[in-house]
């Protein structure tokens, strides 16, 4: 038996097994790259999957397109144009997102501490560097969400390195918000904001008032599902817009808010970042 020979009996069972269970296969190439599109298809000549950003109409039976080649179809992997690639592979990778997973990438031991510090504990799968942790549930994929951390789910593939340890936990949204950019702070001058009544004091007939919007925006908070970022300065910003500048709010109304965003998954530091934003929009 060549090297060769051996390498493709070492991989194509572990596809075909992976695609039996629902798991959207390719080869991967020495480096953990895809293969590149072959002739027919190069420069996007088969107007196909363009950037292997989104699947496109091409039906090239190579293993070409990168994340968006991968399949189930045992027929498709076990085919003469898949031959070569098996041959040549140096691993089997899978897209994450075409089974429902989201693979969180921890490239270093800074990273891993990250995670056991932040995210729920989940299914973890060792690699060369440092470990995936894999959760239920699918969602957009993105490079460098942090310092050693990507997000691999959606459009795109990871490298298969077994099934790993642990019981699986549902994606959560501390995972989700990591790709969600904070807006960015506005310049006072671009937004008015009317000036209450009675130059500063507060014009609210009741404490009750105030505990209401408090208590409404901790709702809001804690009720979301996505987005947490953009949800906690939403209701900082509606908390500060009705009341920042009559002086009713004090610190233990902030903390009350801060703790509601903490318990959704944002940091200490993110939320002074979106309290300070929010002040900045309304030019406080």
């Amino acid at each position: 038996m060549t090297h060769a020979t051996h390498i493709r009996g070492e991989h194509l069972p572990t596809a075909l097994s992976l695609a039996a269970a629902g798991v959207p296969v390719l080869p991967l190439r020495a480096g953990k790259v895809p293969f590149g599109n072959c002739r027919n298809c190069a420069n996007n000549a088969c107007g196909g999957r363009p950037n292997m950003k989104t699947p496109g109409p091409c039906t090239c039976p190579a293993p070409c397109h990168g994340w968006a080649a991968a399949t189930t179809d045992p027929a498709v992997i076990n085919s003469r144009a898949w031959a070569r690639a098996w041959r040549e592979a140096a691993a089997v990778g899978y897209h994450p997102g075409g089974t429902g997973l989201t693979v969180v990438d921890l490239d270093n031991a800074d990273a891993i501490a990250w995670a056991r510090e932040t995210l729920p504990a989940t299914r973890t799968v060792p690699t060369i560097r440092g470990e995936h942790w894999l959760y239920r549930g699918a969602m957009a994929s993105a490079n460098a969400v942090r310092s050693g951390v990507d997000i691999k789910s959606s459009m795109s593939y990871a490298r298969w390195l077994g099934h790993g340890a642990g019981t699986m936990a549902a994606l959560p949204d501390v995972v989700r918000a990591l790709i969600v950019r904070e807006p960015a702070p506005v310049r006072p001058a671009a937004v008015t904001v009317p000036a209450p009544a009675g130059g500063g004091t507060c014009p609210h007939r009741t404490p009750t008032f105030l505990e209401r919007g408090i208590a409404m925006a901790e709702q809001r908070i804690a009720e979301t599902a996505s987005a947490v970022h953009n949800t906690v300065f939403g209701a900082f910003l509606a908390v500060l817009s009705t009341h920042g500048r009559c002086g009713c709010l004090t610190p233990a109304h902030t903390e009350r808010l801060f703790a509601a965003a903490q318990a959704k998954g944002e940091s200490p530091r993110h939320c002074a970042d979106a309290w300070a934003n929010a002040l900045t929009r309304l030019g406080l």
